[in-house]
């Protein structure tokens, strides 16, 4: 009897153990739903007043659960990176403004200059056909371990190569070893990684004597050599072990044109010029021939090339010097948005000569091996909301509601939509 009672006592202790073990449990999952759901809640983003803010999305557009999925009939293997649109993304950015040291430019710090929305920053790239991971920084940093990179070109490729260097930045600091006299040129290092990232400014491509200030005012006609690669660049090449080259909305300003070392011709020709007005177009066409017949030799570079279709600016009412503005805040359809005539005939002679010095060398259409298309400009021609507008300048509006400030319409926020470049680069380099 006693060894019964005993069962008995054993059994009700064990019930106990058990209904303890249960509310503990039970307890972890509430937990564990409450930080999930917690998730909603943004990055922060420091303010210029030192304080710290965390926003939730507005909850005004709702994404269909299958919105990443990619329909059943679709062939990944045709996948096309740069056909998509821009979705809503609660995650927000891997960075903010405050996040990467002193790494963003000052015309592009929108946040910290005063932007007030900031519903720019929770959208997503999203391709029509393909599932395209978010770019993730360690895996970047590992697939590059002991290599080399260069962004040459202009403006828009410094804003470029800030954007990557500030995704990196949450892994490991990147320490700046080299600029020129101007601080135009500048070079990095990655001492875990042993990555080297470059910014080379060519903003031709082509050899060129410039005269012009910080702020882009010329006083003379720019004296461009389309027959003369510059330097600056092509001597890296054989060095590189990647490198992303772009250039486009220089070529809009008054120059001379040389070729054979005499002048051939002109655009927004100077006063009592007796040189042909030749057009832009025509000065753009016989560079990109230059640059992509010297890409297209393997012989002039030791790795992979990625050349960028220009981006598109979105100012209306004006451009960058009559008083040009872009105020809106959420991206536009592929309905909405119209290629200006400009940006249609950089973009034409990108690809054509692109398309033309791969035929000749290799007898094929498409890709060129390890010469690679990046064609974003349809991609950023639907994000209007993304240029610094007024806020290129400190807090704009402060002294004067109604000031009138130089718009920029041009260059991209940070954080902001150009990077997501790097989403769909970094999985070009992957998975080809």
């Amino acid at each position: 009897m006693k060894l019964k009672l005993f069962s008995v006592s054993k059994i009700h202790k064990n019930v106990f153990l058990i209904k303890l073990f249960s509310a503990i449990l039970i307890t972890g999952l509430a937990f564990s739903l409450f930080l999930f759901h917690s998730s909603d809640f943004s990055p922060v983003f420091a303010s210029v007043t030192g304080r710290f803010e965390a926003r939730l999305l507005p909850p005004k557009v709702i994404v269909p659960e299958n919105e990443d999925l990619i329909p059943q009939d679709i062939e990944v293997e045709k996948c096309n990176l740069f056909a998509g649109k821009w979705i809503p993304d609660s995650s927000g950015p891997i960075y903010t403004n405050n996040s990467c040291g002193n790494l963003i430019d000052g015309h592009q710090n929108c946040i910290t200059n005063g932007r007030p929305d900031l519903d720019f920053l929770y959208w997503k790239w999203k391709p029509h056909d393909c599932l395209l991971p978010r770019f993730d920084p360690r895996r970047f940093l590992q697939l590059m371990r002991n290599k080399s990179w260069a962004f040459i070109g202009d403006s828009i490729v410094r804003n470029h190569v800030e954007s990557l260097l500030c995704m990196l930045y949450s892994v490991e600091e990147p320490v700046e070893v080299y600029h020129d006299k101007e601080y135009k040129s500048k070079r990095w290092h990655f001492p875990i990684h042993n990555l080297t990232i470059s910014n080379v400014w060519s903003p031709f491509l082509v050899q060129a004597a410039i005269f012009e200030d910080s702020d882009g005012v010329s006083t003379a006609a720019v004296q461009l050599h389309l027959d003369k690669l510059d330097e600056t660049w092509t001597s890296l090449m054989p060095t590189l072990d990647y490198a992303i080259i772009s250039t486009g909305k220089w070529y809009l300003k008054a120059a001379v044109y040389h070729e054979n070392a005499k002048p051939v011709g002109c655009h927004i020709c100077p006063e009592k010029s007796r040189l042909e007005e030749l057009g832009f177009d025509h000065a753009y066409n016989a560079s990109l021939r230059n640059v992509m017949d010297f890409l297209a030799d393997e012989t002039n570079r030791k790795g992979t090339v990625f050349f960028r279709t220009a981006t598109p600016d979105h100012f209306q009412n004006g451009e960058w010097h009559n008083g040009g503005t872009c105020k809106q805040t959420e991206p536009v359809s592929d309905e909405e948005a119209e290629m200006k005539n400009v940006h249609k005939i950089l973009r034409g002679l990108e690809i054509g000569q692109f398309e033309r010095a791969v035929r000749e060398k290799t007898g094929e259409e498409g890709g060129g091996g390890n010469v690679k298309l990046l064609d974003f400009t349809g991609m950023l021609l639907t994000r209007p909301d993304g240029h610094p507008g007024a806020y290129r300048q400190f807090r704009p509006f402060d002294k004067d509601k109604n000031a009138k400030v130089q718009n920029d319409c041009l260059h991209w926020c940070l954080p902001g939509p150009i990077d997501y470049l790097n989403d769909v680069i970094l999985e070009t380099i992957a998975n080809g």
